[in-house]
C-alpha cells in the first residue's frame, strides 16, 4: 500500500510539473506567434508605405505597377496574378498565406494611390525561431519530467515514512494484540463448550457461538497483520486435501445447524503455489459465510476442478438466502452485513480472503440471487502453467 501511495505522489508531482510547463510553453507559444504576425503585418506595412523607389527588408518582396523591389529576378510564383486581378477588379485588400518555393509567405494585396500593390514577407526566418523554440520547449519538458520524478519519488518517499512507520507499529499491536489473546478465547471458548454440554442452556450455546466469532475475528485480525507485514515464501499447496480438512472441520457444525455439506473433486492434485495457512483460512471463511447464511435443512457444495488447464478453480455454492448481484462487490468489503440469513457480518472474512486470493495472484467473484442462493469461485493460478 505505501509503495502504491508512493507512486501516485511520485506520478502527481510529475503531471503537475509536466503541466505547468506546458501551459508555459503553451502560452509562450502564442505570444511568440503574435509578436511574429504584428512583426510581420508592421513590416509589410511599413514596405508599402515607402514604394519601389527604396529597398524593402531583406523578406519582403514588393511589386507595383511600375516596377518591383528589390530589383532583380524575383522567386517563382511572384506575383499572385489571381490576388492582384481581383483587387483591381473589387478594390478591395485581400491578407493571405502561401506555400512556395520552401517557405511560407504572408502576402498582401491592395491599392495604394490609385494603383495595385502586392507585397510577399518571407516567413523562413520565423519559421526557424519557431521550430527553434519548440526543441527547447520539448528539451525542457524532458528535463522537467526527469527531475520531477526524481524529485518527486525523493519527497513522496519522505512524506510517507511517518506513515509507514505509523503502519509498521499498528500492523506489530494488532500481531502481538491477536497472539496474545489467542490462547485465553481458546480456553474460554473451550470452557463455555464444557459448561453448554454440562447444563444445555440458550444462553450458553450463544456464549459458546460468540467466543468461536470473536476467536475467528482475533485469528483473521492475525493472518492479515501478518500478509501485511511481510509476505511468506510460497511453497506448493494441494488444494484437494486443503478443502477436505476444510469440510471436516466444518461438518459438526453444519450438522448442528441442520446443514448438508458436499465436496465434489477427482482424484487428481490441485496444486498452486502459495501460503498454506492464508489458503486454508480462504477454505474456512468461505464455508463459515455459506453455514452462517443457509437456513437448516439447506446444502452446501464444495466443488474442485481445472479451468483452461492453467488455474485451479474452488466455487462453494449454498442454497441460502443469497443477495443481489448489485451487492457483489460490497461483499467483500470489512465488516460488510448481509441484509439475509442470520444477521451475521460478512466482516473481516471476505475482505481477508480477496486480500489472500490477491496476494497469490488469483482472483474472486460472487454470484447471487435473493432467495435462491450464493456461489463463491476463486481461481488460482497451477505452478506449471
Amino acid at each position: 500500500m505505501l509503495r502504491r501511495t508512493r507512486r501516485v505522489l511520485t506520478v502527481q508531482i510529475w503531471a503537475v510539473s509536466s503541466l505547468l510547463v506546458a501551459v508555459l510553453g503553451a502560452l509562450a507559444w502564442i505570444v511568440v506567434l503574435d509578436g511574429q504576425h504584428e512583426t510581420a503585418e508592421h513590416t509589410i506595412g511599413w514596405s508599402i508605405g515607402r514604394g519601389v523607389g527604396e529597398t524593402p527588408p531583406g523578406c519582403v518582396w514588393l511589386f507595383t505597377e511600375e516596377g518591383r523591389a528589390p530589383a532583380g529576378t524575383a522567386p517563382a510564383g511572384m506575383p499572385l496574378t489571381g490576388s492582384w486581378n481581383a483587387v483591381a477588379a473589387t478594390r478591395n485588400p485581400v491578407d493571405e498565406r502561401v506555400s512556395m518555393n520552401g517557405t511560407v509567405y504572408t502576402v498582401r494585396t491592395e491599392i495604394r494611390d490609385g494603383r495595385v500593390v502586392q507585397a510577399f514577407f518571407d516567413e523562413h526566418y520565423q519559421i526557424a525561431d519557431r521550430e527553434h523554440l519548440l526543441t527547447a520547449f520539448l528539451l525542457v519538458e524532458v528535463l522537467v519530467v526527469v527531475i520531477s520524478a526524481l524529485v518527486g519519488h525523493f519527497f513522496a518517499g519522505r512524506a510517507i515514512r511517518p506513515l509507514g512507520e505509523a503502519l509498521r507499529r499498528q500492523r506489530t499491536f494488532v500481531a502481538d494484540a491477536s497472539h496474545e489473546l489467542r490462547a485465553p478465547l481458546t480456553r474460554l471458548h473451550t470452557r463455555a463448550q464444557l459448561l453448554a454440554r454440562r447444563d444445555p442452556d440458550p444462553e450458553l450455546d450463544q456464549l459458546v457461538k460468540g467466543t468461536r466469532e470473536l476467536g475467528e475475528v482475533v485469528e483473521d485480525l492475525l493472518l492479515s497483520a501478518q500478509l501485511q507485514a511481510s509476505k511468506p515464501p510460497l511453497e506448493p499447496v494441494e488444494m484437494g486435501l486443503l478443502a477436505e480438512e476444510a469440510v471436516a472441520g466444518e461438518a459438526p457444525r453444519a450438522r448442528e445447524r441442520g446443514l448438508r455439506i458436499e465436496l465434489h473433486r477427482d482424484e487428481r492434485p490441485y496444486l498452486v503455489r502459495g501460503v498454506q495457512t492464508a489458503l486454508r483460512r480462504v477454505l474456512t471463511a468461505l464455508l463459515d459465510n455459506a453455514i452462517g447464511h443457509t437456513p437448516p435443512g439447506g446444502l452446501i457444495e464444495v466443488r474442485l476442478g481445472f479451468t483452461d488447464g492453467r488455474h485451479v478453480e474452488i466455487s462453494v455454492r449454498d442454497t441460502g438466502v443469497g443477495f443481489e448481484q448489485s451487492d457483489a462487490e460490497r461483499l467483500f468489503e470489512r465488516f460488510a452485513r448481509g441484509e439475509h440469513g442470520d444477521g451475521r457480518r460478512f466482516g473481516l472474512g471476505l475482505a481477508l480472503v480477496r486480500e489472500v486470493v490477491a496476494g497469490h495472484g488469483g482472483t474472486i467473484s460472487a454470484q447471487g440471487v435473493p432467495g435462491d442462493g450464493a456461489t463463491f469461485t476463486l481461481r488460482l493460478r497451477s505452478p506449471g502453467a
